[in-house]
Order: C-alpha cells, then structure tokens, then sequence
C-alpha cells in the first residue's frame, strides 16, 4: 500500500508541462548589432565568419574607377568565357569567398573528446582575455573592440556542442571554464551575457541526457561562481522594450525553471536570491495583451513553490498571498481570454496560491486578505474561475490548520453556497472537492461551536437529502473500488512473488483511479455524521442495509486508510489520531 502514503494529501496542483516553452520569434534578431558591424579579415587571423556585402544591381556604372579592381575584373569570367555583368565583386570579397568555401570544404566530423574539449576551453579563454585586453585599450572607442567581442560571443555559443556530450561536464568544470563563462553574466555588452544566458539555459535543460551527476557538477560549480546572484542582477538590468533584452529575460527565466527541476538547487535559488520578489512585481505589471515573459514569470513563481514548503514560506512573508489574491479578484466576473498567456497566467496564479494555503501561514493569509469571500463570489458568480476556487478553498480549508478558515468559511455564509451546489450535478472533481470541504469542516470545526451546529444542521434539513446523496455516492463509488479490487485479486493470484512486487504500485493506481480517495473521504464524512447525530446514524444504516452493507463496511474501509497512512509528518498524525476517533464510534 506505498501509494497511499499521502492519500490524504489534498489531490495535487497540476504541474506545468514537461516540455519546455518555445520563445516567440523576436522583431529582430538577437545578432543584429553584430551583423551591422562588418568583420575585416587580415593575413593573421581569418578564423572568424565575415559579413559579405550584397553585389552591385545589373545597372552598375561599369565605367566608374572605384567599381572593379583589374584582378576582379580577370577572374570574374562565367561558364561561357565571356564577363559576368550581373553584379561584380572586387579582389577583396573573392578571397573572403574562397576562404569561407575553403572552411566550408575542411569541415567534418570531429572527434568530441577531452583533447577537443582542451583546444575549445583554450580559444575560449583566449578570446576572453583578448576581448578584456581590448576593451581596456580602447575603452572610448567601440569600433576598436567590436571584431573581439564578435569573435567571444561565436566562442560562447560554440560550447553549445557540450549539450551533445555532458560527459564532458566535469571535465569542462574542473578547467576553471565555467567561472569564466559565468563571470561573463556581467559583461558591459548586454549582448555577451544573453547569449552566456542561453548557452546556460541550453546547458541545464532537461533534455540533455547528463546524469544527475554531471547536472550537478555542471550546476554547483557555477552557482560557485556567484552564477545566481548575476542572473537576477541581469533581470534588473534588462529593458523588455529592447527586442534582445526581452529574449535575455526570457532565457534567464528558462534558466530558473531549469534549476527548480532539483528541489535542493530550487530552494537555494529563493534563499541566495530576490527572484520571488522580481517575479511578483513582473506579473503585476499591467498589460494588455499579456506578454509570453508575464505569463512565464508566473509559471516560474508556481514551480519554485510546487515541491518546497521552504520557498512557499518565503512567498508568503513577500506578501504572495495577498498580491495573488488582488490579481485573481480580476477575474471574479469575468474571464481570461481562452487560450493564450492570460489563460496559463491565470491558471498558474491559481495554482500558485493553491499552494500557498496548504501551508499554516498560508491559511491565516487567506484569511488575514479576505481569500475566502472572494472565493465564494467566485463561486457564485464565476465562470472559468468557479472550478479553480472550488480546489482553492479545498486546499485551504484542509489539514490541521484548517481550522480558522473553516470557521471564516461559515461566518462569510458559504454553507449555502457550497451546499447548494453539492446538490446539483457535479463532474467527479468537482463533487471530490466539495467532499474534501465538507470532510475539513466536520473535521476542523469546533465540538459544539455555533459554525459546526450550522455545519450539522445543512446535513440533516430537508430530511436528510444531502446525506441521501452521500450514501448514493458511496454505493456508486464502493461499486467501482470493488470492481478493480476484484480484478486485482485475480491477476496477484495468477502473479509470483516477485512479478507482485513489481506491479504493487501499479494496483494501488488503479484503485485511486477507480475513484478510492473520493470513497474514502465520503466514509469519514458518513462517520463524523453517525458519530454525532442520531438521526443520521440510523438513516445511514438504513441506507446501508439496502445495498446489503453495514457500518462494519465504513468501519473497514477507516482501518484500511489507516494501514496505509504515513504518521512521521504532523499532517499525518492529526489524520491517524481523527480515523482512530471515528473507528472507536463506529
């Protein structure tokens, strides 16, 4: 029963998509301050690409002195023998030609291995220290050192072949290369430290088959070299109204997202950092339409929170919580555009405080920023908001600290919502959160507090319709769960002990797909209702016998939850020590 460890747990928040978001295509290119600067070629160092100017229009002026040299004029014959008049190139250009031809011709498969590597760093750290040299020399003259910086930024990108050979990781970062490429982050040319940005993003990304190894030496030995500190300070220096800045920023989230796969880097990302605060104060900026890098910071902010409590905490005490809940108040009446940034952005901030309200100061936040009214008029009168803040007030209504919100909950009168629309018919997310609610409620309420009366008292009016409906619920989902249970049965008899170990888990999903967790929530929510009202216990009773059930069943099903539970957490111990109670009423 491994799986069950955590079934308890409220169902989890939708993690984004694995695949890695795709930049939208800038107005220009990234190079275009590179390609506007024209490489001159000498006899000492023709190793670099160069810029070769388009040829003249057929209606040249052939007799202008300036247009041909005699040596282009004797090379340029066409296949005929005759003079080649549609556009001409001088001497000059025909060597640039024929060298690029010639480089074209030498290429080939190399060798990837540590001797390449040893020339690669090599020229890397040259054309840094050459760069350094130049800049310094001709510090009021840009035109002087712009081949340099041309050339350092070919050799950046140029380590991209690393993401083909991560074996390499260790070695690379053992040649002290990385603290370069890192402290190249704060280079004076924005443009250098973008494209540094972009070989990190292409180096850290997920789909690099390295090792959680080679990630790791590759990822601590920069963030050694102060490689976080200087990716945020990038942030803060970056214009997203430049074409290139804003792609920067992009490729710097990508980074983040990148660093958030491991929980230990994630956490040290927030903790060494100001990216939450950057983060929160990106999707406040107003925007119409919302922009890729808008969205993308949201989605970043829910990643870092999904897996750490420490990082949630950190959220809250920036005051996430109440700017999250002053964003999503927007779409109390209205909804995202469907589709597109506003619809994720809106889903991940959601997603986001969903998080935030599983934790204790989350909740007393909520309800501090008056989260819990704005659910219920979303709930109301929501559309796409109605569902999110239905699993929202689930989250924040459960576990051992539920209770304040629990209590707010019925004081800002959301029984009558909440139960009017248990009453209706509900998709199966829908109904397993309005049980988790209810199960939170007769859980977290105060014995004998005027919010549990009113709690008890919605369950029995109307002649116990909405406990009818519980127990109609139970039968359809007791059906399913006995199903599964059945064909399991079968296949682990058929099974040997070790093709059972194997298929453990795979059981144990079948049955939480059959619908087990709603199962068991609606017996804790019939037991807390047996064990306090009379009334109650005898029509659930009843109502079991016509399916040939008994309260031994609900009793059974306690137990089973039990077995599976993992009490080391404190989560876990309230949750024993309540099943424990239920079971001795039953």
């Amino acid at each position: 029963m491994s799986a069950f460890d955590s079934l308890f747990k409220k169902p989890a928040i939708p993690t984004p998509s694995t695949k890695k978001r795709k930049l939208e295509p800038p107005i220009e290119s990234p190079n275009d301050r590179y390609k506007a600067t024209r490489l001159e070629l000498n006899g000492k160092d023709k190793s670099r690409a160069t810029t070769v100017e388009d040829a003249p229009d057929d209606d040249v002026d052939m007799d202008a002195e300036e247009t041909f040299t005699a040596e282009a004029d004797e090379d340029l014959e066409d296949e005929e023998g005759g003079r080649f008049f549609g556009g001409g190139i001088t001497q000059r250009e025909k060597e640039i030609l024929d060298y690029m031809n010639d480089d074209e011709d030498d290429q080939g498969p190399e060798k990837i291995d540590i001797s390449y590597l040893r020339k690669l760093a090599l020229t890397f750290e040259k054309k840094i220290s050459k760069n350094g040299e130049m800049r310094a020399k001709y510090e009021d003259d840009a035109s002087k050192y712009m081949d340099s910086e041309a050339e350092l930024d070919i050799e950046i990108k140029n380590l991209a072949i690393l993401t083909e050979h991560p074996e390499l990781y260790e070695e690379f970062a053992s040649m002290g290369c990385l603290e370069s490429l890192v402290g190249l982050l704060s280079h004076e040319n924005t443009d250098i430290a973008i494209a540094v940005v972009q070989i990190i993003d292409e180096l850290t990304d997920d789909e690099v088959e390295a090792t959680p190894e080679q990630w790791n030496v590759l990822v601590n030995t920069m963030i050694e070299a102060q490689m976080l500190e200087m990716l945020t300070q990038n942030l803060e220096r970056l214009r997203e109204d430049v074409d290139d800045d804003r792609n920067g920023i992009y490729h710097t989230l990508s980074v983040f997202e990148n660093l958030a796969s491991n929980q230990a880097v994630s956490e040290r990302v927030v903790k060494e950092t100001k990216i939450l605060g950057w983060l929160l104060e990106r999707i406040k900026l107003k925007e119409s339409p919302v922009s890729q890098n808008k969205q993308y910071s949201a989605e970043i902010l829910s990643i870092l929170v999904q897996n750490s409590v420490e990082n949630r905490r950190k959220l809250i005490q920036i005051n996430g919580v109440d700017v999250l809940l002053e964003l999503l108040s927007s779409y109390r009446n209205r909804d995202p555009a469907k589709r597109g940034e506003e619809a994720e952005l809106f889903e991940n901030m959601f997603d986001t405080l969903t998080c935030l309200v599983d934790e204790r100061e989350g909740k007393e936040k909520f309800v501090e920023s008056e989260g819990v009214e704005l659910c219920l008029i979303m709930l109301r009168d929501g559309k796409m908001s109605k569902a999110r803040a239905l699993r929202l007030m689930d989250h924040a209504c459960s576990g051992v600290y539920g209770g304040v919100v629990c209590e707010q909950f019925v004081e800002a009168k959301g029984l009558k919502t909440l139960f009017g629309a248990f009453m209706k018919k509900q998709d199966a997310q829908t109904t397993e959160h309005q049980l988790g609610i209810f199960a939170s409620l007769l859980r977290n309420l105060p014995a004998d507090s005027a919010p549990r009366i009113r709690t008890l008292a919605k369950f029995v009016e109307k002649d116990y319709e909405k406990l009818d409906k519980i127990m109609a619920l139970r039968a359809d989902y007791s059906q399913r769960v006995s199903l599964v249970d059945r064909e399991i049965a079968e296949e682990r008899a058929r099974a040997d002990e070790e093709e059972r170990e194997e298929r453990e888990d795979e059981w144990d999903m079948r049955r939480l797909d059959a619908g087990l967790f709603c199962f068991q929530i609606l017996d804790q929510v019939i037991s807390w209702l047996a064990a306090e009202d009379d009334g109650a216990r005898k029509r659930v009773t009843e109502l079991l016998g016509k399916s040939k059930k008994s309260l031994e069943d609900v009793k059974s099903n306690l137990t089973e939850q039990l077995d599976g539970l993992d009490d080391s957490t404190e989560e876990g111990k309230g949750t024993k020590e309540m099943l424990m109670a239920l079971v001795s009423c039953l």
